[in-house]
């Protein structure tokens, strides 16, 4: 008798022990509907407002110096090196992005940047889509 009660303690501290595993290893994830279609990314906490001059509008990463910049039309672009500033200037899709709150297309040349804390930026075709997404 005394056995059993102890194999059932045993698996009950197991199984207890296997469900705070996977509460710490399943990453916490959120979906996202856009016009574009749905979108399964990890959750960003904060995004930042950046300005342009630090954002390679190309690999759409922030950095901490001022990065080339590519005019075109009179709109002022920017981009790391010189084969993202050739991309800029070749490719006119380079220089569009999807708004994520909207999903309207926005010109990168006059968008809202907002960068998470890996770099990675969003372009927003205005300040309050920016606080949307940052507060979702």
């Amino acid at each position: 008798m005394k056995t059993r009660a102890s194999a059932a303690n045993a698996l009950m501290i197991l199984g207890l022990f296997v469900l705070a595993a996977l509460i710490l290893i399943i990453p916490e994830s959120r979906a996202q509907n856009t016009e574009a279609g749905q979108v399964t990314e990890d959750k960003v906490s904060v995004i930042n407002r950046v300005e342009p001059q630090y954002v390679c509008m190309v690999n759409n990463q922030t950095f901490a110096k001022e990065q080339i910049p590519v005019v075109i039309d009179e709109k002022t672009y920017y981009g790391c090196c010189e084969m993202c500033e050739g991309r800029l200037k070749a490719d006119p899709e380079s220089r569009h992005a999807t708004d994520p709150v909207s999903g309207n297309k926005v010109d990168k040349a006059t968008a809202i940047i907002g960068a998470a804390p890996d770099g990675k930026v969003y372009y927003f075709e205005n300040l309050e889509n920016l606080e949307t997404y940052s507060i979702n």
